[in-house]
Order: structure tokens, then sequence, then C-alpha cells
């Protein structure tokens, strides 16, 4: 007999996608979400528990966010495949704080069953900029086989598809909220794991969330606010790089060591 609450998963954590405090915002379609261009977008990134989620989302509800819901739900699971070269050159500029850098990634939508090939650069001035094209879903693992995908690469990051390789996966469930004045959205990620593709080791993040609020710089942020009087504090984090650094004993990682213990407070939190 099955003795789990509905709201916990069989992992004993929060299943958000039974919980009452997402399925109680209201919805927004993807179509619609679509349409938000936010010109003058400022970035930041948080990390807290499942447990203070809750009490994020209920806030949210009550301050009129809406939850992006797709395929009759609005946890949806992502997948991504990062590349990088032998010597991990874009992990080693992240770690080296280059401020001009980028990544290559491709991204799984698994409930929409789409693919796409992302190139994500960040300037000088902390504004990352991303492109990104449609690929086979059988081209997620590795893109390389697709000329056509292979010289958007290189058009684009002046990589050659024989210089990179997959190197790590991250697998999560993903909240997408946007307020009711469309001026900001934000992503809540859950359920974090990595998988390092050269050397099979898995890591996950337990109980931890990764929210990233990406507002109109314009714009009051209600959203801010809410995270403030939860005492949720801005923690600028790489999940490729938080990835890399826990699966690979040879990459460097002592400038992501002390991000790396405060994400463990939050992961040896008790639920």
């Amino acid at each position: 007999m099955n003795t789990l609450s509905p709201m916990i998963n069989k992992n004993g954590r929060i299943d958000f996608g039974t919980h009452p405090a997402l399925r109680e915002i209201p919805s927004i379609s993807l179509e619609e979400m679509d349409t938000i261009k936010l010109m003058n977008r400022i970035d930041t990134k948080y990390v807290t528990n499942e447990n203070l989620l809750v009490e994020i989302l209920t806030e949210a509800k009550n301050k009129g966010y809406r939850a992006l819901e797709i395929a009759e739900t609005k946890l949806c699971p992502y997948i991504s495949t990062y590349y990088d070269t032998d010597n991990l050159a874009m992990y080693r500029d992240h770690h080296n704080k280059k401020l001009v850098r980028q990544k290559i990634r491709t991204r799984m939508y698994e409930n929409s069953n789409t693919a796409f090939l992302e190139i994500k650069k960040k300037n000088n001035k902390g504004r990352t900029k991303k492109k990104r094209v449609e690929i086979d879903t059988a081209a997620f693992s590795d893109f390389r086989g697709d000329e056509q995908r292979n010289n958007f690469v290189t058009q684009n990051t002046g990589y050659q598809p024989q210089d990179i390789q997959p190197c790590l996966q991250t697998i999560f469930s993903r909240i997408t909220l946007v307020n009711a004045a469309k001026t900001e959205r934000l992503t809540i990620d859950t359920a974090l794991r990595f998988v390092n593709v050269l050397n099979n080791v898995e890591k996950n993040l337990g109980n931890a969330v990764v929210i990233e609020l990406k507002q109109d710089g314009r714009a009051k942020s209600e959203m801010k606010n809410i995270l403030l009087d939860l005492r949720v504090k801005p923690l600028r984090m790489s999940k490729y790089c938080i990835g890399t650094a826990l699966t690979n004993p040879s990459a460097p990682n002592h400038r992501f060591k002390l991000k790396i213990r405060k994400i463990e407070k939050i992961i040896n939190q008790k639920l």
C-alpha cells in the first residue's frame, strides 16, 4: 500500500506537479508567453529550497502571477546537453572569470517533443544573448552529424564541430511564471541532476531550487520583494559549471567552492 502523500514523490520530496501551491496559479499559454519581450532585460539568479518554494508560489498567486502550462502541466521536464573542448575551454573561461564567454548546448523540451541547438553569449557588460535553431530530437545527444547545424555553430562561435564534444547533461523540471503586468518572468528549476557524459558520474542537488528572474529594468519587481521578505538572496551560478565541478575531478573548481558550499547548505536543510 502506498502511504505517500500525493504531494510527496517517491524520493520523499515535494511533488510540485500535484501541489496546490502550483496548481492554483492561473495558467498562461506558450503562445501568449512568447509575446512577452523584455527589451531592457536584467537577469538575477537565486538558490533556495523546496519548502520556501511553496511559500514563493503561494505569494506569487496572491500577486497575480500566472504559470506556463504545456500539455496540461505546469511542471515541465527539460534535458540539456552541454558541449565543450577536450580541455573544457568554455568551462575554464567561466571559472577564470573571463567576462566575454559562451556556451553551446542542445535542449530537449519533452512536453512538446522539440529540441534546439542553442548558443549563449555573455558580453563584458554582463548581458546575455541567445541564438537557437531547431534540430531533430534524434540529434539532441550529439548534433554534429548535421552539416547545417555545424555551420550554425562555426558561424556563431568560432568553434569547429570537431573541436567540441558532449560533456554534461543537466536534467530538471521547470516552472515558468509571468507577472500580471508582463514586465517580468521567472524560471524555477527543481529536481536538478547532472550526468557527466565523459565519465558517467552522476550528482544531484537534492531539494535545492534554482530561480532565474528576468525583468524589465525599468519596472518594479514584486517577485524581488517576495524573495527579499523570505530572505532568499541572489546567487550567481551556472548549472553547467556547477555540474561539471561536481562530476569531473580533473576540472579546476576552486573558484566555485564557495558557491558549492552555499548550495550544499540548502541541500542539507530538512524538509
